[in-house]
């Protein structure tokens, strides 16, 4: 019997190396271009509608080797997975199917990145075209600890002075000592803005009742006839956003007892004694939200175009630095 010299062996391991070596160069060029493209952040946008500019969002995250996902906002519901984003040349591009809207084409955006300033246009499932804007969202990191001023009564129980209504006919009135909303009709915005501060107050709905409590006028706590079963969009989450841990609901017809805490991007809701969120950060504006200047001060506002909802006891201590 031949004996056959060992240089198979040889070829495999050469061929091996030679085959990780072509797909490493291979690959280089799109795992580098995607991994380190610069519209990778989260951006805070203003659409130019055919009614008037509202706000939206807008994240890109990598997901493993070479693929950009993300997450969008628009001027209403909740945050939607973007399950693919295109990076060439300078331009971003992706589709997202409808959420609310009753029209069944995807929503479609194509922007341009100069510096840190985006700007493209949205073509809605309707088909209207709509030019953008987008800065990147503030981090709103807070260096220390914040000093907590002196409280500020909101709602005392007799009027109203401290607020104003925005966005249709006001259903708001001050009845038996209770600030309420006797159905759909406009919001209420206080008319003092605020930057970290704690939130005291007590919220009151009827069975498929629904409102919520836009922190600085961008990030809404859920108030709302919830299912056992929490998800963000539910009573005591931060729409679209965060998940409380319970349903601590007393349910409808029943006074509910909010306490909820602001620094930063940092949020802890506290529903009827129970921390629901706990020094969570929120990634950016949820939908309704008043603009996307998410790094200035805002102010509370209760959404009152959805169905009847009453509050009372509204306190809030603002943080001095």
């Amino acid at each position: 019997m031949r004996l056959l010299r060992p240089v198979a062996f040889a070829t495999s391991s050469a061929v091996a190396r030679c085959a990780v070596a072509l797909l490493t160069g291979a690959l280089a060029a799109p795992l580098g271009a995607q991994a380190n493209a610069p519209i990778i952040g989260r951006w805070d946008l203003t659409v130019a509608g055919k009614d008037g500019s509202y706000p939206s969002w807008l994240e890109v995250s990598l997901s493993g080797h070479r693929t950009l996902v993300g997450r969008f906002v628009g001027g209403g519901g909740s945050a939607r997975p973007i399950s693919r984003v295109t990076w060439e040349n300078g331009t971003v591009r992706f589709a997202i199917p409808p959420q609310w809207e009753l029209a069944t084409a995807d929503l479609r955006v194509e922007g341009t990145l100069a510096g840190d300033t985006l700007r493209g246009t949205l073509v809605t499932p309707m088909g209207t075209t709509e030019p953008f804007t987008g800065v990147r969202a503030p981090l709103l990191r807070r260096t220390a600890p914040p000093v907590w001023g002196e409280p500020v009564v909101l709602f005392d129980g007799k009027d109203m002075a401290a607020w104003r209504p925005f966005g249709g006919t006001s259903q708001w009135a001050v009845e038996d000592g209770v600030l309420t909303n006797r159905k759909s009709g406009a919001n209420l915005a206080t008319r003092e803005t605020f930057t970290d501060f704690q939130l005291h107050l007590e919220v009151r709905y009827p069975p498929k009742g629904n409102s919520g409590i836009y922190l600085r006028g961008r990030h809404e706590v859920q108030v709302e006839d919830s299912p056992a079963e929490p998800q963000s969009i539910h009573m005591g989450g931060i729409y679209g956003f965060l998940v409380p841990n319970e349903n601590a609901s007393r349910g409808p017809d029943q006074w509910d007892v909010y306490d909820i805490t602001l620094v930063g991007r940092r949020v802890t809701v506290v529903l009827n004694g129970k921390t629901v969120i706990g020094d969570q950060t929120i990634p950016g504006i949820t939908g309704g939200a008043l603009d996307s200047r998410e790094g200035e001060p805002g102010p509370l506002y209760l959404q009152g175009d959805h169905t009847a909802v009453a509050y009372r006891n509204i306190v809030i201590r603002p943080a001095k630095r």
